[in-house]
């Protein structure tokens, strides 16, 4: 099983998250911002990523650094996991409609961490989320399982499907990326025999 465990304790946050890639898409999932619970539980279902997540943080000030730090744990999570990265189809890409809604997003699992983030919302607040937030989880996210992630909001006004088909289209990527290839189990998905460092 490649399955990880990541604690992250701070002034700020306490969080704890646990991945398992080869799972079937369980979730238990607790950080205090029930919307960004929401999210992580699509994440994994769609995913196929089983995925424990306990967070406390200063939510009393704002959201922002319990989002950022569950981002940041559940990367490093994904990233350890990972390992060596041997047999992975390294790849992957979704294109995923919400009602209005259409948004794309691919990724490459090769440790060189890149974010593009083409995402605007209609509101600036879910619930009492801010929605700049998202970005901050997808930057943390991305950096800290090294991943170079793209994610583009073709259209869309609702901006609750905005999100979710991001988050969901990252799970889809995701899924597809780390999938073992049969054809190539036992090798690392790169000519330099390595993931990471330049191109």
């Amino acid at each position: 099983m490649r399955k990880a465990t990541v604690e992250r304790k701070t002034k700020e946050t306490e969080i704890t998250a646990t991945v398992n890639l080869d799972g079937t898409g369980r979730y238990d999932v607790s950080t205090g911002i029930g919307f960004l619970d929401h999210m992580l539980e699509q994440l994994a279902r769609h995913s196929l990523i089983d995925l424990e997540v306990k967070a406390t943080g200063d939510l009393g000030i704002d959201f922002h650094h319990t989002t950022e730090d569950t981002g940041i744990v559940i990367g490093q999570a994904v990233k350890q996991a990972l390992g060596e990265a041997k047999g992975i189809k390294r790849f992957g890409s979704a294109l995923i409609p919400m009602n209005e809604t259409l948004t794309r997003v691919a990724l490459d699992a090769v440790d060189r961490p890149y974010l593009i983030w083409r995402v605007i919302f209609t509101q600036p607040k879910l619930g009492e989320m801010d929605t700049e937030l998202f970005k901050e989880w997808f930057q943390a996210f991305s950096q800290h399982a090294g991943l170079t992630l793209h994610v583009q909001n073709l259209y869309g006004e609702n901006s609750h499907h905005i999100v979710e088909s991001c988050f969901k289209g990252l799970a889809r990527a995701l899924r597809e990326a780390v999938e073992i290839d049969p054809r190539s189990a036992d090798a690392v998905p790169s000519t330099k025999g390595v993931l990471g460092g330049s191109l």
